[in-house]
């Protein structure tokens, strides 16, 4: 029997055809420790289930001393992803934003799921069906990445609250900043630069944006940014 296909209106009669959700490959650019970029894609994607830290978020390691957890967040995404770049990601919803919500895979396997079992990331439970709720638990036994120490959940912290070392930092100001490599995004792609390099002091960073703040060249790099050219 020969397939047959309507079109979308046959007179008065509407067809409403069924709204199905995207599957999405390509290169990957890593915004921060949930979000992607792919290229040429206009809309970002947020991992389905996953929430980590965010840019400028802090936390304690095992000693107390403070780090960038959303940072080294941002780092370890980038790691599960690879060199090549490249993700398969298969739609679960859109957020508020406009963003596509979805599971991605790289070299074989859920990032999503696999950056929570490494621990930086959690489990976004309001939002997620309990899928990572295993690899979550895993890391906190092994005491992996976040749990090495203490956090505040990224909801909370986007609501305000602080760790104790924390707030006293952002109360101290910009001086405490030991990661000075300024990771900018414009018309030429992620640029990184460097204390005393031609661009420095005249290049801004808007974290709000995707822009970031790196304690090395190899640090910049492994998230997908590049030396300026010439």
């Amino acid at each position: 029997m020969r397939a047959l296909f309507l079109p979308l209106s046959l007179g008065l009669c509407l067809i409403a055809l069924p709204v199905t959700a995207q599957s999405l490959s390509g290169q990957a650019d890593v915004i921060d420790g949930d979000t992607l970029a792919l290229r040429g894609e206009q809309t970002r994607i947020r991992l389905y289930g996953v929430d980590a830290p965010e840019g400028k978020q802090t936390c304690n390691d095992a000693e107390g001393k403070r780090y960038l957890c959303g940072s080294r967040a941002a780092d370890a995404l980038a790691t599960l992803i690879g060199r090549n770049g490249r993700v398969t990601c298969h739609e679960e919803d859109r957020d508020r934003y406009g963003r596509v919500v979805a599971v991605c895979h790289a070299n074989g396997r859920d990032i999503n799921g696999e950056l929570i079992r490494q621990g930086w990331a959690v489990e976004y439970g309001q939002y997620s069906d309990g899928r990572y709720s295993n690899e979550e638990a895993e890391a906190r036994q092994a005491k992996r990445g976040l749990w090495v120490g203490t956090f505040v959940k990224p909801w909370d912290w986007r609501r305000g609250e602080r760790l104790p070392s924390e707030a006293a930092g952002e109360t101290a100001g910009s001086a405490e900043r030991k990661c000075d490599i300024k990771g900018n995004i414009s018309g030429s792609g992620r640029i990184y630069h460097v204390p005393g390099s031609r661009h420095y002091e005249n290049t801004q960073i808007n974290e709000v944006s995707g822009e970031r703040w790196f304690c090395s060249e190899d640090e910049a790099k492994a998230a997908g940014w590049r030396a300026p050219r010439g």
